[in-house]
């Protein structure tokens, strides 16, 4: 069993806006409510920059994405911590820095003993093999 799923920048994009490409077992989770998410800080201020910048078409604005997270119970947002950046020092593998902030923050979860997958289709992420991935 997962105690939680790490939500991925495109992953809380899709979900939010409804959009076609977020994969069908990733959506079943995202609306099964007793699911728990711990969603990066860094992956929410991707998000919210990539609504800011838009380049690609959203729906969805930055005031409501904002707003939808902080309602929906089931999700903690995770700061980055000085224990964070320590553990990207593991992800070496990840080519990008947010994906390895996302990736150490699941290592964190997992550090303190819960069971994680991080909802992404990422393929930088599901090939590193560090992680349990769901899409």
């Amino acid at each position: 069993m997962t105690d939680f799923y790490i939500v991925d920048t495109h992953t809380l994009l899709w979900y939010l806006d409804t959009d076609k490409r977020l994969g069908k077992r990733a959506a079943e989770i995202l609306s099964d409510r007793s699911a728990r998410f711990l969603l990066p800080a860094i992956a929410l201020a991707e998000a919210l920059f990539i609504l800011e910048k838009g380049r690609e078409q959203y729906a969805i604005s930055e005031r409501k994405m904002l707003a939808s997270v902080r309602a929906d119970s089931r999700i903690r947002v995770v700061a980055l911590s000085q224990r964070i950046l320590d553990l990207t020092l593991k992800c070496k593998a990840i080519d990008e820095m947010h994906d390895r902030q996302i990736v150490a923050t699941t290592l964190l979860a997992e550090e303190a003993g819960f069971n994680t997958a991080i909802l992404t289709r990422d393929a930088n992420i599901t090939q590193s093999g560090l992680v349990a991935c769901v899409w």
